[in-house]
């Protein structure tokens, strides 16, 4: 089901930044699913597809990635998500891999490699 892809993302997202975020994350950072805005379950639901795309395309090969590598999959499909819903995004919405901050990496790869467990 659609939803459910997105969901995973999402509970992928709140647990790496539960793990990550130093101190006390936003509370936009772990806003329950059912509470999530429709772009943002659009887009979440998007880039699972893309890295479960990917994983399929490549038999399985991308978990051969680097952890840096898999996060930065995950990075620029989102970023490509936040284009498709922001006609002017902040720019810290769309930073390059190497300007985000080390939590966001963390999550990211944690991301990918949830999507690979259940690929």
């Amino acid at each position: 089901m659609h939803n459910d892809r997105g969901r995973v993302f999402r509970e992928a997202w709140i647990a790496g930044v539960t793990k990550h975020y130093p101190g006390e994350p936003k509370p936009g950072y772990i806003t329950p699913w059912d509470q999530t805005p429709d772009w943002e379950r659009d887009a979440a639901t998007a880039v699972y597809d893309q890295v479960l795309a990917f994983i399929k395309a490549t038999d399985g090969a991308a978990t051969k990635l680097t952890p840096d590598q898999k996060g930065r999959f995950v990075a620029l499909c989102w970023i490509g998500q936040i284009f498709k819903h922001f006609p002017d995004p902040k720019p810290s919405y769309v930073a390059d891999w190497n300007d985000l901050p080390d939590w966001q990496k963390a999550t990211d790869i944690d991301i990918f490699e949830r999507i690979e467990h259940d690929a």
